[in-house]
């Protein structure tokens, strides 16, 4: 059978997608390995049917390969006579932790058939939340920024896990940044904030991303009008 790796969105419960809703109904059991990706499931699969992993918040090699081979033991037994999901907040490939469970269920569960079912990442709604359009032939690049790290170099960034937005904002800025911030965008757990004052998120939040885009940077729009002729006039 298989194991299906279900990105569940931002948050909300709507964004999950036609397909990512049909198989959470479909499985035999939904693994969540927190309490907002349960939360969202729980939309959409009745409780009886959720089954947690523990994926500890730790850096200690030893007790996270511990965990990851539980948790993907316990999978692969499942899977062995059934279909079963597991769910992550955003996309599976984009900074999940469905990617500690894939690779070792690849290292020590072979057998065991895996499909990915994409999701609304974090970045991609953050920039929709912000109106920030990525036009064609735009470079954007994708930092984490955790503990007030203030990652430069690229034009364009968005930055996530900003657990330290003041710090962060005060780097970027004396590096020639503007920078804004949006907090919780998307998501039915939490106060949802939208903001270019890093004072209103001095509290550390997780789910706490920023745009920053380097001062002066010069784009080339593509637009509907044509050479010599002003909007709202004729050729």
């Amino acid at each position: 059978m298989t194991v299906y790796g279900i990105g569940l969105g931002p948050g909300e419960a709507d964004l999950v997608t036609v397909k990512g809703k049909r198989l959470l109904e479909s499985a035999a059991v939904v693994y969540s390995p927190g309490r907002l990706s349960r939360t969202v499931a729980l939309n959409h699969v009745p409780e009886e049917r959720i089954g947690d992993l523990d994926f500890p918040m730790t850096r200690d090699p030893d007790e996270l390969r511990r965990a990851w081979k539980e948790a993907a033991a316990e999978v692969a037994a499942r899977a062995d006579s059934e279909d079963v999901a597991f769910v992550t907040l955003g996309d599976p490939n984009v900074y999940s932790t469905f990617g500690h469970l894939r690779r070792t269920l690849d290292a020590f569960h072979p057998e065991v058939d895996l499909e990915v079912v994409p999701g609304v990442s974090a970045m991609t709604a953050f920039t929709t939340a912000l109106g920030v359009e990525i036009e064609s032939g735009t470079g954007l690049a994708l930092r984490e920024a955790a503990n007030g790290a203030a990652p430069t170099g690229p034009d364009r960034m968005v930055l996530f896990k900003v657990t330290d937005a003041p710090a962060t904002h005060e780097k970027l800025t004396e590096a020639g940044y503007d920078v804004r911030f949006g907090r919780r965008l998307f998501m039915e757990q939490g106060e949802t904030v939208v903001t270019d004052d890093p004072d209103e998120l001095a509290e550390r939040d997780y789910y706490t991303l920023a745009y920053a885009e380097r001062e002066g940077v010069e784009r080339d729009v593509a637009t509907a009008e044509f050479d010599g002729v002003e909007s709202g006039g004729s050729a």
